[in-house]
């Protein structure tokens, strides 16, 4: 987007947030029944309903009291919104961006435009996902339908004194509706557009009279897709799940509550489809002129190579006609499963509260697809059931709280371990079309001309070709090139990743009332982790080390060209998870680490309706293993290949956190605003580069690199001096609230977000270089972190007549300036900036007894993507490169880009009930 344009809509949604707004609408919402009676009390006197209670400091306190960047969101906000997961949470959240890319299994949650990209198992999440209390392994679990919650709580910047699992980032809080001792229950079912349908059902009541209630949760929704497979006559991304989940509540006595849930949910979709964004070959117009480049007239040879074997690019100049075209026989197998059981003890001791959490839980997601995202059969996962992802986790926390000292200290101690067993199984095989891809991709390389490629001959070569190229080349690379073109079917038969992590902290948190309306807080954390890694390998990929015998003379040659030629050739054969000579080496390794962490935060309530606060936080995340078999050669042109799981790891992630914080609140309005400053250290960035993901601990080298860090090789710029900060994000935060009357609530957030790397990076603690795939980090803002994020809300529901019934009208949107959605930042990746709107109109009956409503999500059908990359191993080189460096080496650049989509419109009606 040009400036011009941004400031319009920055200008046109300021106008509108006059009107609309959004953070933390809520009613009275209760963490526990050991709290229940507390939170309604605190309701009946508060002045405002948007003053939600929330548990965000462990302790049943109203959020103007809460000293912490914190956003709360009740039941109503939620059922407005249309949000049934954690993605569509940022409709109403600034702070939060949720996305999904290659599965619904796979989810990115970030919070001032900090986050972990979501595909690589390996990496834990700088942003923590806890349910009723529960720590979930990946965000991915957040997708799953969520039933009924009485609230959903944002933390923002790190966490750990509080709860059992730290993070680096924030955490998302969902607190599910409890058992009730009075029968009751609600019904829904909503139709809508793409033939969607959903229904979800609660029952809840008395087993045995003030001792042990129940409560039963239920949803079920389908969807068709909302991507067309225009080759096989189907649809991708669609939704086909279902979800679960009971509880038991034992008041045992008034200060003994004990509470059982167990919930188990289930996804079968074809998820997910890709549309390319970007096809063009960019050129080098004038060697030696940075900055410049051209689009060649002629088309991208990739994108011809491809219509060569048949290839339909059915988005190609138009990705938001939704059509795709997949290789047939295929299949996709995203059968995803998530369950487990938990129980929640509160026990109030006389002064002290004891409260404690335990948990086991499983989670498997299948992997099977088209990783190509095109009909012609390049690269595939066959759905054998050797591919998924499996986490089974017992987690067990134990808190104790209470107040002395005249209850001028509110203390806090706890204890936190965890046990989790990951197994990734992984069989990426090459397709059978993908030999004469390669073949002709060489070819290419050599000579653009189409006339002298045909892939229906071994090497791709025409008999004009032939002639043609052998003088040039030589007989070696010809015949590299012809047993590439055999290289079909072939790779990995069975990688396992089986890796035990145990994890345990100690954690305190403190608030001590130094007058009637100052207050300090101390929180400190100590956190111990373990993990270790036992990997095995097999494959059938034999073309490889032939390839690696046969050119490694070219390779020790002085002709460049012939070494460049070779190298492509070798890289084509033995890239990413397709090479043989790891089959039969097993790897074992393991990593200790321990972290002291805490936070410090002075507050004082200048008003009985204003808090301020100064607040220091440093969080920490864990270390771990790359599972990607890619980092395990450092080089693949050498035999034997050296395997070294030392390649795999990555360090833990650090932040130091600041921030200060102005709480407003009266019966009419309600405004909350911070300013915050966090600087990472060894920040955990993951990106997929077209053939492999590249995990590096990304760090800031207080000597100059004099641009080493932003050249095309990934050998120069080491840091001959200290490593630091890597990323500082930064920026202000503002949510307000206006409530005129009883029945108009109007809310606005914005936040605004400077997240930039720092200059003269480096790719871990120790200092090694940044790899050249990462050259335009340096000095950028990072990914997917707009700088602007405004969203709004506003609903209005009078009376009509004098029995009971109300109306309904709401609004929300949410403006978000441009960003680029790649790690790797390359131009092809950047999203302009784009406006989301909801809508809600509806009847109910007295005290909400039934309800209809028509609604509509993104109502203005607006076209913006999740996440773009690189099309697996469908070209070579960006736009970025050409510019940055141009001939000789990257003089051409091909490489197709495709993206995930986010959902177009969306629209139905909703009838509900309650009892």
């Amino acid at each position: 987007m040009t400036t011009a344009v941004s400031k319009t809509v920055l200008h046109l949604s300021a106008a509108m947030i006059a009107l609309v707004a959004a953070p933390a609408v809520a009613q009275n919402l209760r963490g526990s029944a050991a709290d229940a009676k507390t939170g309604d009390a605190a309701q009946e006197a508060s002045p405002n309903t948007a003053d939600i209670v929330v548990t965000a400091t462990r302790r049943s306190e109203r959020l103007s009291n809460v000293p912490i960047a914190v956003s709360a969101f009740g039941q109503a906000a939620l059922q407005n919104s249309g949000a049934t997961d954690i993605r569509q949470m940022t409709q109403i959240a600034p702070s939060l961006l949720v996305s999904s890319t290659g599965s619904e299994a796979n989810a990115s949650a970030r919070i001032r435009g900090v986050g972990t990209v979501g595909d690589n198992p390996g990496l834990e999440s700088s942003v923590a996902v806890f349910i009723d209390g529960i720590y979930r392994s990946r965000t991915g679990s957040g997708l799953n339908d969520l039933g009924e919650v009485e609230r959903i709580e944002v933390l923002r910047g790190p966490q750990g004194t509080l709860s059992g699992r730290n993070s680096s980032a924030g955490a998302i809080s969902i607190y599910t509706k409890l058992p009730e001792f009075d029968f009751g229950g609600m019904g829904e079912v909503t139709y809508g557009n793409y033939d969607m349908m959903r229904a979800q059902a609660a029952l809840t009541g008395p087993i045995v009279k003030d001792l042990l209630a129940f409560r039963i949760d239920g949803v079920a929704s389908r969807r068709d897709g909302f991507l067309k497979d225009v080759v096989n006559d189907t649809d991708f991304n669609d939704r086909q799940r279902y979800f679960v989940r009971g509880q038991l509540l034992f008041t045992i006595t008034p200060d003994l509550a004990v509470r059982f849930i167990g919930d188990y949910t289930h996804r079968d979709e074809k998820c997910c489809g890709a549309v390319y964004v970007d096809t063009n070959e960019k050129v080098d117009p004038t060697p030696g002129v940075t900055g410049d480049y051209a689009i060649n007239p002629g088309g991208n040879r990739i994108t011809s190579i491809l219509r060569s074997l048949g290839g339909v690019l059915p988005s190609e100049g138009d990705p938001y006609n939704r059509r795709i075209a997949q290789t047939a026989g295929r299949a996709y197998s995203n059968v995803t499963t998530d369950g487990g059981l938990s129980m929640r003890v509160r026990w109030n001791l006389g002064a002290t509260q004891l409260t404690s959490l335990t948990a086991y839980r499983e989670y498997k997601s299948g992997g099977a697809g088209d990783m190509d995202y095109s009909n012609v059969d390049l690269v595939y996962r066959p759905d054998d059931g050797q591919n998924y992802r499996q986490f089974k986790v017992f987690s067990h926390e134990s808190r104790l709280s209470g107040s002395i000292f005249d209850n001028r200290l509110d203390w806090l101690v706890g204890g936190y371990y965890a046990h989790e067993k990951l197994q990734v199984v992984d069989n990426l095989r090459f397709g059978a079309q993908y030999g004469a891809f390669a073949a002709c991709r060489m070819v290419a390389t050599i000579n653009p001309l189409a006339a002298l490629r045909n892939p229906t001959n071994p090497g791709c070569l025409s008999a004009a070709g032939r002639g043609a190229l052998t003088p040039a080349v030589g007989t070696a690379i010809i015949g590299g090139i012809e047993r590439l073109s055999t290289l079909n079917n072939l790779g990995s038969l069975r990688d396992v990743y089986d890796q035990t992590s145990e994890n345990f902290a100690f954690f305190t948190h403190n608030i001590y009332r130094i007058t009637d309306r100052l207050s300090a807080t101390i929180g400190l954390r100590y956190t111990n982790d373990h993990k270790t890694l036992a990997a095995g390998f097999n494959n059938n990929n034999t073309i490889c080390p032939a390839q690696q015998a046969a050119l490694r003379p070219l390779l020790a040659s002085g002709n460049a060209t012939l070494q460049s030629l070779a190298g492509g050739i070798i890289t084509l054969s033995c890239t990413g998870n397709s090479t043989s000579p790891l089959t039969g080496v097993a790897l074992d390794d393991q990593i200790r680490e321990g972290q002291l962490t805490g936070t410090g935060v002075l507050s004082w309530k200048a008003h009985d309706s204003t808090l301020l606060y100064a607040s220091y936080a440093r969080g920490y995340k864990a270390g771990g293993y790359n599972l990607d078999r890619s980092d395990l050669t450092a080089n693949v042109f050498a035999t034997p290949v050296a395997a070294n799981a030392v390649n795999l790891r990555f360090d833990p992630e650090t932040v130091n956190a600041y921030e200060l914080g102005l709480k407003f609140t009266s019966r009419q309005f309600t405004a909350n605003v911070a300013a915050f400053r966090s600087e990472f250290a060894n920040f955990q960035l993951n990106t997929f580069n077209g053939t492999n993901y590249i995990v590096q601990n990304i760090g800031g080298c207080d000597a100059g690199l004099n641009g080493a860090d932003r050249d095309a090789s990934s050998t120069t710029g080491a840091c001959t001096g200290k490593v630091g900060k890597g990323l500082v994000t930064q920026g202000v935060e503002l949510e307000v609230g206006m409530y005129p009357t009883r029945d108009v609530t109007v809310n606005l957030g914005y936040t605004f977000t400077d997240a930039n790397y720092a200059r003269d990076l480096v790719g871990s603690k120790a200092g090694e270089p940044l790899n050249a795939a990462l050259f335009l980090l340096p000095g950028a803002q990072m990914s997917n972190a707009p700088r602007h994020t405004v969203t709004s809300s506003a609903s209005w529901t009078p009376d009509i007549g004098g029995n009971g019934m109300s109306a309904l009208f709401y609004v929300d949107g949410r403006m978000t300036s441009d960003y680029n959605t790649g790690s790797d930042l390359f131009i092809e990746k950047v999203q302009d900036g784009f406006f989301l709107m909801n809508a809600r109109v509806g009847l109910r009956g007295d005290q909400q007894r039934w309800a209809v409503e028509v609604w509509a999500q993104n109502l203005l059908d607006t076209n913006y993507q999740q996440v773009a990359f690189n099309a697996p191993f469908q070209g070579a080189n960006t736009q970025s490169q050409v510019q940055a460096f141009g001939a000789p080496g990257f003089a051409t650049a091909n490489t197709v880009f495709t993206s995930f989509l986010a959902e177009p419109r969306t629209y139905g009606l909703t009838l509900r009930t309650r009892f």
